[in-house]
């Protein structure tokens, strides 16, 4: 009997991608693939053509490219319950005998899947896109003010948070952000409904945060699957929201090895116009190659990149090439490429690992300040800029990624790194092993 996985990413770059990925995965140990979306930034479908792709709507305008995450997320989920639940309802209705709906698997983000799921009598699996670690870190959250950790005096500011390491106490700012209203309700039901699901796949391995992943299962008392890095598997999935300029490749191909830094702040942080500049002169003055993707929107109320004067623009353009959206995975392989001047989501940090890529760290906030401070003072591979987007700062980590001891010194730890998290994916390594065990557990729901 066929055996179909149902499969519901939160409409967000960074959720869609490991979302499809593990599908690819999944696909691979023999299951059918369905995936249900929203309207708001739907997949393409075209590029996926052996999944089923079902849309619904999510009461989210197409034409809403600023948002804040906290609220679109409280949006989607107010108003995606009812169509969602119509969709499941219909497809375990039309199911027939040689087809059985083994589970479905969404994003830790939907709060109501849980309970639908349950209506439905169909076991619900939870991938969770970022660190285990942050996940642990969700029952603790809500509870800084009260234990004390903010406000944050100025001779606090560098302690460590003992119960959120290797946090600072100036970074919980940039965790919590102006959301803190909402974020405690969201993340008491994220920690509840996870309790009941039937498992946590996990975007990350052992060989990254063993610990971490024990740690969960004791707090959610489910089993929890450690499959990452899932772009290991198969090459660069075409789940892109964003047109990509491959144009960069060739430009790439023109540069000396591991001479070019690569900057992207992926897809949904901004900055502000001063701090555009910022990293605009300090890559100039750091006189290395650069390849700088430039998001429309990383600058809120900025057409691209009209901020530069002309002057700049061709100063630039000796030096380096910006473009609205990269091929990521293809570059962060490309020899040229020796260092990553990122935001730190997840996903980037994991790609970066993959290739061996040092990195110089800039988190927007969230789990980008967790997976920074991870880069930086656990692993060692990286250099963390601690918030400062100064045209001197960045030039001076620039240059010593790409040109002094200390960061050849990074470059061999990240060699190291990289080496044990591919491991992982081997046969027998840590999460292939987890893949094989993931695709038992879903056999037997």
């Amino acid at each position: 009997m066929e055996k179909r996985v149902i499969m519901f990413p939160l409409p967000l770059q960074g959720c869609i991608n490991p979302m499809l990925q593990l599908a690819k995965i999944l696909h691979s140990r023999g299951f059918s693939i369905t995936v249900i979306h929203t309207r708001f930034n739907a997949p393409k479908a075209s590029n996926h053509p052996l999944f089923n792709f079902l849309e619904i709507e999510d009461g989210v305008s197409e034409k809403e490219k600023d948002y804040n995450v906290m609220s679109l997320l409280a949006q989607i989920n107010r108003n995606a319950e009812s169509p969602f639940h119509d969709c499941l309802r219909k497809l375990l209705l039309q199911s027939q005998e040689s087809e059985k709906i083994s589970c479905l698997i969404d994003d830790c983000g939907w709060l109501f899947t849980q309970s639908v799921s349950e209506s439905l009598n169909l076991p619900r699996l939870v991938l969770c896109t970022f660190k285990a670690t942050f996940l642990n870190a969700y029952p603790i959250i809500p509870l800084l003010r009260t234990k004390g950790y903010l406000p944050v005096s100025d001779s606090e500011a560098e302690d460590s948070v003992l119960e959120f390491p290797p946090l600072r106490k100036r970074d919980l700012l940039r965790v919590i952000r102006e959301d803190e209203v909402e974020l405690g309700p969201f993340l008491r039901v994220t920690v509840e409904t996870t309790m009941r699901s039937s498992g946590i796949i996990f975007m990350s391995c052992e060989e990254l945060e063993k610990e971490s992943l024990n740690i969960a299962k004791e707090i959610f008392k489910v089993p929890v699957f450690a499959v990452g890095p899932f772009h290991s598997y198969f090459s660069a999935s075409s789940s892109s929201l964003f047109t990509q300029d491959e144009t960069c490749v060739p430009w790439l191909d023109k540069q000396e090895d591991k001479s070019v830094i690569y900057v992207s702040l992926g897809s949904v942080v901004n900055v502000k116009e001063s701090e555009f500049l910022e990293i605009a002169y300090g890559l100039y003055n750091s006189k290395q190659p650069f390849l700088w993707v430039v998001r429309p929107g990383l600058v809120q109320g900025v057409e691209w990149i009209t901020l530069l004067s002309e002057e700049l623009m061709s100063s630039l353009e000796e030096k380096g090439k910006i473009v609205k959206w990269a091929p990521q995975q293809e570059v962060l392989a490309h020899r040229a490429i020796g260092g990553f001047l990122t935001h730190n989501g997840w996903n980037s940090t994991l790609e970066s690992i993959c290739e061996g890529v040092p990195m110089i760290c800039l988190p927007g906030g969230w789990d980008q300040m967790l997976n920074s401070r991870f880069v930086s003072d656990i692993w060692k591979v990286g250099i963390h800029l601690e918030g400062r987007i100064e045209r001197e700062e960045i030039k001076k980590a620039v240059r010593l990624l790409m040109m002094e001891n200390e960061g050849e010194k990074i470059r061999e730890r990240m060699n190291v790194l990289k080496d044990e998290v591919a491991k992982s994916v081997k046969h027998g390594g840590s999460s292939f092993r987890s893949i094989e065990t993931l695709a038992t557990h879903i056999l037997s729901l």
